[in-house]
């Protein structure tokens, strides 16, 4: 008689649990394939993308594992080129040119601080609007301050 547990069926349908996130981000870090780290955290794209929208967090992390992708992609590339492995596992020749522009391309965009996700929140934005309206304030306090005793 065995008595080994049954082994669970993981379907398309099951629960993602409560570690989703974790194995989301780190196979879109090490695939850069956003279908494969939904499905490798059995989640839909849509509750990916919600999460993303709603969880500053997990948007970091996410930021975080594309640019691990470009990394890892950069780091594939000059291996590549010293080792003389131009060709694919499939012995397809290696598209050096696009990955290149593409390591450009990213480079440019985030020369120039563009980041395709805001992770700060309203409450922040409204303390960071009320510091500034109290420094203008002090500001001008300061200049009718000096104003006045120059009269």
């Amino acid at each position: 008689m065995d008595n080994a547990a049954p082994a669970r069926s993981r379907s398309k349908t099951a629960v993602p649990g409560r570690h989703w996130r974790t194995r989301f981000l780190e196979t879109l870090a090490a695939t850069s394939d956003i279908e494969r780290a939904v499905a490798a955290a059995r989640v839909t794209l849509a509750r990916a993308y919600q999460t993303r929208r709603d969880e500053p967090e997990f948007a970091r992390g996410w930021q975080a594992a594309i640019a691990d992708g470009y990394l890892n992609l950069e780091m594939e590339v000059i291996r590549r080129l010293r080792d003389g492995d131009l060709q694919t596992e499939n012995g397809d020749k290696f598209d050096f040119a696009n990955a290149i522009r593409l390591l450009a391309a990213h480079r440019d965009g985030t020369g120039r601080g563009q980041s395709p996700v805001r992770d700060v929140s309203a409450a922040e934005v409204r303390a960071s609007i009320d510091r500034k309206i109290e420094d203008i304030r002090r500001r001008v306090a300061r200049q009718k301050a000096n104003e006045g005793k120059g009269e």
